[in-house]
């Protein structure tokens, strides 16, 4: 599995939170589909922290084993 860690933000792309996050600003991730790769971000720190890019192949075997 590849997963790239980036310092820096990555413009254009539409960040989702689960429908399971609380209205309290509570611990979520926020996730976003780019063309190439799915992107992940500790909604708390949306902008300024850190992302994981995780490739699209690599993201779909993740979903399919979390749904088993």
């Amino acid at each position: 599995m590849s997963v790239e860690q980036m310092a820096e933000n990555v413009d254009g792309l539409r960040w989702f939170k689960s429908s399971y996050s609380g209205s309290d600003g509570g611990d979520c991730v926020e996730l976003a589909v780019g063309l190439d790769a799915v992107y992940v971000r500790d909604s708390k720190l949306a902008g300024a922290g850190p992302l994981l890019r995780v490739g699209q192949d690599e993201w779909t075997a993740f979903v399919a084993l979390a749904v088993e």
